[in-house]
């Protein structure tokens, strides 16, 4: 591990000198990541992007790119595009990363079964807003706003979410 590592541990994610409190998948932490589990992947996962909302907030990187209207995250296993960024309109299921909601205004993408996915092993593991403390997520690790966007300034391309299968938060 290097100083500049998110190293998820009992107390939150620990990185460069602070531990920020975080909330993981509702199914904990599991090393045999399936879609659906609700699961966050244990494993050493590197950051290949962030996106942001420019209409709710300032660029919070420079490689940080925009989402639009339209963008989308698919998430049906069965399709060619799992686990992609594809746009909308899109003939199988996806998610949408604009949402009216705040928790995706800035998304920050994991490696986890990426950029060549397993169908079935999951898709989108984001570091993104929490909903509340303690909420769980769907396998993402959330985070307090303001702690996300401190993250997102300090944070490069190849930055790696450490997450230890033994962690069972």
């Amino acid at each position: 591990m290097t100083p500049g590592d998110l190293v998820l541990t009992p107390r939150g994610v620990r990185f460069q000198g602070r531990v920020f409190p975080a909330t993981l998948g509702r199914g904990g932490v599991r090393a045999d990541k399936r879609e659906g589990d609700g699961a966050t992947p244990a494993g050493v996962h590197r950051i290949v992007g962030m996106l942001y909302r420019p209409d709710r907030m300032a660029r919070p990187a420079d490689w940080a790119l925009p989402i639009r209207p339209g963008d989308l995250w698919c998430d049906d296993p069965g399709y060619e595009d799992y686990n992609l960024m594809v746009r909308a309109p899109f003939p199988a299921r996806a998610e949408t990363l604009r949402r009216a909601d705040p928790l995706y205004d800035l998304v920050i993408l994991t490696d986890w079964n990426w950029p060549f996915a397993e169908h079935g092993k999951g898709s989108a593991i984001f570091l993104h807003r929490w909903r509340r403390p303690g909420a769980p997520t769907e396998g993402c690790v959330a985070f307090r706003p303001d702690h996300l966007r401190w993250i997102a300034a300090r944070i490069g391309f190849g930055t790696r979410l450490i997450v230890d299968e033994g962690l069972r938060r």
